[in-house]
């Protein structure tokens, strides 16, 4: 078993006197479920304050709600995701006092994932203040040799996306705060406290660290390995399986014949993975109460599986076969200016590609080369082999 930042982080005799603001959800946890702020106060640490993410402290909340109470950790909580654009990151009056802050948070992997985009937010929101900024560093849980998908571009940032790397970047959230710091040239204390036993290669079942539900939708380690392909479906009229048991492993809509489509997207043999198809219902979110047609991920390979190829595999498949297929538009994480799928995807190339009926293999070669491009890049900030 590997031991976490947090671990590592209370066997350190340097913090005792500080005062101590965290920024944490369920996932900062001990490897024997000691929550973090329970263990930085049974350690004599001086917490003050805890700053929670979306979905708040215990996961409770659907994606894009606001969370406002919550149940009270035995210190003041303050969300950092309300009604406002401006509280993703805390206002430094609601620092006073505060000595350094610590960031421990389960990421899962992609980047649009927002709980990694929330350390950035409040590293820069802190930079030049001189409060101290520590990460507690946890697995990349997909891994952290694969490197897919294309960059962010300028203009495309949003709480989905704050700075240019790949849509599987295969960093920790150690490894991103030091490419942050660097990438806007944060005058910050940045401390990373580095995990012990973890190597690039590892599975997250490798690890031997429980698997804590970092979001509503994220309830087993394998849903993070589809989900920087199959997030994407959030920016279409298809269902991502929310309202299921198993999101993102899922997808489908009332103008999909499942079987038809599986045939068409495994006639592409794309590595380390088959579709099946079915039926099902979602219980809330889009098409809630409704039996509809789709298609379930069945991962054969995880070393081989490419989630984002996949998934834009399949989303060509039913742009050829269903004329019914929309990119949705409207506010999504706190950015009007462009659709949904462009903030995913990082820009407009992807959907105007796949409007245009490019091929898998076209479409395949743009974010490829922006994966080489990256992984070099990446290789700086690279603390773990």
């Amino acid at each position: 078993m590997i031991q976490s930042g947090l671990e590592v982080f209370l066997d350190s005799p340097d913090y005792g006197a500080r005062n101590i603001a965290l920024i944490a959800n369920q996932t900062s946890a001990t490897s024997d479920f000691l929550y973090g702020w329970d263990a930085m106060r049974k350690k004599g640490l001086r917490l003050k304050k805890i700053f929670s993410p979306e979905h708040g402290i215990y996961s409770t909340e659907q994606d894009q709600v606001p969370v406002a109470d919550q149940p009270d950790p035995g210190c003041p909580i303050v969300s950092l995701y309300g009604d406002r654009h401006d509280m993703l990151a805390p206002d430094l009056s609601l620092l006073e006092g505060i000595d350094c802050v610590v960031f421990d948070i389960q990421d899962v992997g992609a980047r649009y994932y927002t709980y990694v985009n929330t350390m950035i937010l409040f590293m820069q929101r802190i930079a030049g203040s001189g409060v101290e900024f520590i990460v507690l560093d946890r697995p990349n849980p997909i891994g952290g040799a694969a490197v897919e998908g294309p960059l962010l571009k300028p203009g495309y940032e949003s709480f989905c996306g704050v700075m240019p790397v790949a849509v599987r970047h295969g960093l920790t959230a150690g490894e991103l705060a030091v490419m942050a710091k660097n990438y806007f040239h944060l005058d910050i204390a940045l401390t990373v406290v580095r995990m012990r036993g973890w190597r690039r290669d590892m599975a997250y079942a490798d690890a031997g660290l429980p698997w804590i539900p970092p979001s509503p939708n994220m309830p087993v380690a394998e849903t993070a390995l589809v989900y920087p392909g199959f997030c994407l479906f959030e920016g279409l009229n298809v269902s991502e399986g929310r309202g299921t048991t198993t999101p993102f492993r899922i997808i489908g809509a009332p103008f999909i014949e499942p079987f038809s489509l599986a045939t068409d997207a495994n006639a592409l043999k794309i590595p380390g993975v088959s579709f099946r198809p079915t039926y099902f219902k979602p219980v809330f979110n889009k098409y809630s109460g409704i039996s509809i047609g789709g298609i379930y991920i069945h991962v054969t390979h995880p070393v081989e599986f490419k989630p984002f190829l996949a998934a834009v595999a399949l989303i060509r498949c039913i742009h050829e076969r269903c004329g019914e297929l929309e990119f949705l538009t409207g506010v999504y994480e706190f950015n009007d200016t462009h659709p949904a799928f462009d903030l995913l995807a990082g820009s407009d190339a992807l959907r105007s590609g796949i409007d245009r009926g490019r091929s898998l293999d076209d479409l395949a070669a743009v974010w490829e080369k922006e994966e080489r491009d990256f992984a070099e890049k990446r290789e700086q900030y690279l603390m773990y082999r």
